[in-house]
């Protein structure tokens, strides 16, 4: 027998624009609200397991996040990469998606609220019939779209999205905005879209501890060696510094800076150590020169990781620059911070009355 339950899709118009976050902190507002939740993400961006099952590591998180018991879960239909692309262009892959998802998504009793992750944006997807739109259509599901707030011209993209996704938008989340815009935002952009049928329930400040990455991720990014203290790879960097300076203007620098990441040479030795005595969550050092002893050992006392890259400083900064760009939530303390912000600014009520959700009494 099909479920009743109610199906919502949260997609966004580029990628990394904070779904899995809004997610995460949304599913603990309707769990509050006394709502039974399932979550499924129909094309994932992941690796397949030994046994031919596909893991999503978004999907594992979640599941793991929300103690979502395994019939609360539906399945990942597909991995979006070059060999499943490969596969379908050449003819090798038949399979009708849209009918695997009608069965996998319809068929089972899934609780009150089905949430859903979109693809990364509006297009992606089409050559398997797993659009955002295409699943929109065959769930009849209501969309929520997240935008990272980029300037007032964001309002451009969510104008464009509204034409293509029509009725099943019931509301948008502009995501990342900075404190100094907060108030442009609310007094020009909120207006505005609310006018042009665009309901806003949501603008985030933009947070440094949501954009960080682990040391543990810079260290794959880079394909680092790690010199000193592995076992701290989980520090969060929240900025990024370049020691190529002066000693007197780096330590400068380096205080005005929380919780980052500092690239310098490994024979640029005073830089190394005026970054040390700073709010410095690991050093990597470029040219592959081993720093001096007494380094490592203050570094070891500080517990800072020390990582050693065989590549240049400009290389260097790009993939650290690349890797904040595509930052996950994998992190308790993350969890905990988008869970504070969506309670403090998404508008569950009006979200709920639009879905036609009446959940019990609020569980405190």
């Amino acid at each position: 027998m099909p479920t009743s339950a109610k199906y919502l899709l949260i997609g966004s118009v580029e990628t990394y624009s904070g779904k899995s976050a809004t997610i995460l902190g949304l599913s603990h507002q309707l769990k509050q609200k006394g709502l039974d939740i399932a979550y499924g993400k129909p094309l994932g961006t992941c690796s397949e397991s030994a046994d031919g099952t596909l893991v999503e590591e978004d999907v594992q998180f979640i599941t793991q996040s929300l103690k979502l018991p395994e019939n609360r879960v539906a399945p990942t239909l597909l991995a979006l990469d070059e060999a499943s692309v490969q596969k379908r262009l050449r003819g090798e892959d038949h399979t009708n998606y849209q009918q695997l998802l009608g069965q996998h998504y319809l068929q089972i009793p899934r609780g009150d609220l089905v949430l859903l992750e979109g693809p990364g944006d509006l297009p992606e997807g089409n050559l398997f019939g797993l659009s955002m739109l295409q699943v929109a259509e065959v769930l009849d599901t209501a969309v929520l779209l997240v935008h990272r707030y980029k300037s007032l011209l964001s309002v451009e993209a969510l104008l464009s999205a509204k034409k293509q996704v029509g009725d099943r938008l019931i509301g948008v989340v502009i995501n990342e905005v900075p404190a100094e815009q907060l108030d442009v935002c609310d007094k020009l952009l909120r207006p505005f879209l609310e006018q042009e049928g665009i309901p806003v329930l949501a603008m985030l400040p933009k947070s440094d501890l949501l954009r960080s990455v682990s040391v543990g991720e810079l260290v794959k990014q880079l394909k680092a060696e790690v010199l000193c203290r592995s076992d701290r790879l989980d520090l969060l960097v929240e900025s990024l510094a370049i020691g190529a300076m002066n000693v007197n203007a780096a330590v400068k620098y380096f205080r005005k800076r929380r919780n980052k990441a500092v690239v310098t040479g490994g024979d640029r030795v005073e830089i190394q150590q005026a970054a040390l005595e700073t709010s410095t969550q690991c050093l990597i050092l470029t040219g592959q020169l081993p720093p001096p002893t007494f380094i490592l050992n203050r570094a070891e006392e500080l517990e800072i990781p020390i990582l050693s890259v065989d590549l240049d400083t400009l290389t260097t900064v790009e993939i650290v620059d690349r890797t904040f760009g595509q930052v996950r939530v994998h992190e308790p303390l993350k969890v905990e911070c988008i869970s504070q912000l969506m309670s403090e600014h998404f508008d569950i009520n009006r979200l709920l009355s639009q879905l036609g959700l009446n959940p019990a009494a609020t569980i405190s």
